[in-house]
């Protein structure tokens, strides 16, 4: 797997037509999610992208600054494509997301919105329930953080 973590700005248009063109096909169309995907939020995040050997995107997600959206860092857009599903992608891209959080904002604690039934995948990462679960999009959610050390 081949990681690349940019800003906005340095993404190639190749690059985001390819992070949209995966977020549409797991977002809305197997997850059957209409929502506005383009929120704003795009331009003034990090974006990571894991490309397979055959040069196509398998995996992606978008870091938020803290103070953003939260006062946390915060992982959202965690996708993984289909085909890539099922050999430890979903790892590696968690992984990799925070060694880039840590890297961008030490110190600082991370939270993301988790699918309820991620709950112990995240929890392997050190991740902890906040509060209740609640529907978003008509999926089962959780908020999760992550304390610094």
């Amino acid at each position: 797997m081949r990681w690349t973590c940019v800003p906005f700005k340095e993404l190639t248009i190749e690059q985001l037509y390819d992070v949209l063109a995966l977020r549409s096909e797991v977002f809305v169309v197997e997850q059957n999610c209409v929502f506005l995907d383009i929120d704003g939020l795009d331009r003034q995040t990090w974006h990571l992208l894991g490309h397979g050997d055959d040069g196509r995107l398998n995996a992606y997600l978008r870091l938020i600054p803290p103070g953003l959206k939260a006062p946390d860092a915060l992982i959202g857009r965690v996708v993984t494509s289909p085909a890539a599903r099922g050999g430890g992608t979903g790892r590696l891209l968690m992984a990799e997301a925070l060694a880039h959080c840590e890297r961008l904002w030490p110190r600082h604690s991370i939270t993301l919105h988790a699918q309820a039934h991620l709950e112990r995948f995240y929890g392997s990462f050190g991740f902890s329930p906040v509060g209740e679960q609640y529907m978003e999009d008509g999926i089962p959610h959780i908020e999760m953080r992550k304390e610094t050390t």
